[in-house]
């Protein structure tokens, strides 16, 4: 099946009288790398296996292209799945794990041999295919379930939490490869993930749920700068949350400094409760009366310059026009 613009319309997922997906609305344009981010149990992973047909919608469609692949089997919607436990056959050899899905379908053993070779190529593992996957890597073994998803030509990938199990090094190296891949394959990929970092690094589109419903979709640029609400501006970190002229706002930690202010900035004072070296940063955490809790992320010069003790008053600031107005709760 031909990949294409994918829709969710209300879409809806109960377990009993649990609403894990509340009649969510989304457009995803062809070519996408969409990322799904939220906190466990918000219903991600469940939007993401109702796309791949594993869980039964409750209510709503799916639509492909110009298909509604909302009750077709998995096999039949023109989607790949990679999963998180990467569920590779132990007793098969790399080629065979790659070629499996072809096989299933009936295919030659020279023609899923090709095409396994060649989906190979693209993920560099043409010198594993010998291979078992004992005798594997973890990044490695990532590579051969991204390439057996690959592998059938999907329309959409789905991938499932897939760089959770990598250390930090691989993967950053992973990341690189998974965008590189999906602008040469030029298809969505659907992608859930815990981490901030992760979906700000991959995504043109990022999905932020909360208790089954979606909070706000933009790009990287929109949901750091411009969050919609106050879970918004938390989740995605780096933000104070604040009560200022009798409305919620956010203010970036990255524009608030210790000092005084001029008659554009807004300034207050607080006590020191934290400092944190973070190299080309210093975190500066203090307690601002009424406003609460304010983080100040400093660079590093700037805070050699007029560095603070815990338990001291300063006197703290930012520029008005940092200041980012929410909709009301």
């Amino acid at each position: 099946m031909a990949g294409g613009q994918l829709e969710l319309v209300k879409l809806t997922k109960r377990y009993g009288p649990t609403t894990a997906v509340d009649a969510i609305d989304l457009r995803i344009p062809q070519g996408t790398y969409c990322c799904f981010l939220g906190p466990s149990g918000c219903g991600k992973s469940s939007t993401l296996r109702m796309v791949a047909g594993h869980e039964t919608a409750s209510g709503g469609d799916i639509l492909l292209g110009n298909a509604n692949i909302t009750n077709l089997v998995p096999a039949r919607r023109g989607t790949a799945m990679m999963f998180q436990s990467y569920a590779l056959f132990p007793h098969l050899t790399v080629l065979d794990n790659i070629a499996f899905s072809l096989k299933m379908k009936g295919a030659p053993k020279a023609e899923r041999y090709a095409k396994a070779r060649q989906v190979m190529e693209l993920v560099d593992l043409g010198k594993f295919e010998t291979r078992m996957p004992a005798q594997l890597s973890g990044g490695q073994q990532q590579r051969v379930a991204l390439a057996r998803a690959l592998v059938t030509d999907p329309g959409i990938l789905l991938l499932d939490e897939p760089l959770s199990a990598l250390d930090p090094f691989l993967r950053l190296k992973v990341r690189t490869e998974l965008k590189r891949l999906q602008r040469e394959l030029g298809i969505s990929f659907l992608h859930v993930t815990h981490g901030q970092d992760e979906a700000m690094a991959l995504a043109d589109l990022v999905v932020i749920m909360k208790d089954g419903r979606i909070e706000q979709a933009g790009t990287p640029q929109d949901v750091f700068h411009r969050p919609a609400t106050a879970f918004v501006a938390r989740f995605m970190g780096g933000h104070n949350v604040l009560t200022l002229d009798g409305r919620p706002v956010t203010v970036r930690a990255d524009r608030v400094r210790l000092g005084t202010g001029g008659e554009a900035a807004r300034t207050m004072s607080g006590e020191v409760r934290g400092v944190e070296y973070g190299g080309a940063t210093v975190t500066v955490v203090m307690a601002a009366g009424e406003a609460g809790e304010i983080t100040a992320v400093i660079p590093e010069e700037d805070y050699a310059r007029a560095p603070t003790e815990l338990g001291e008053s300063r006197p703290i600031h930012w520029a008005r026009a940092d200041e980012y107005a929410l909709a009301a709760a």
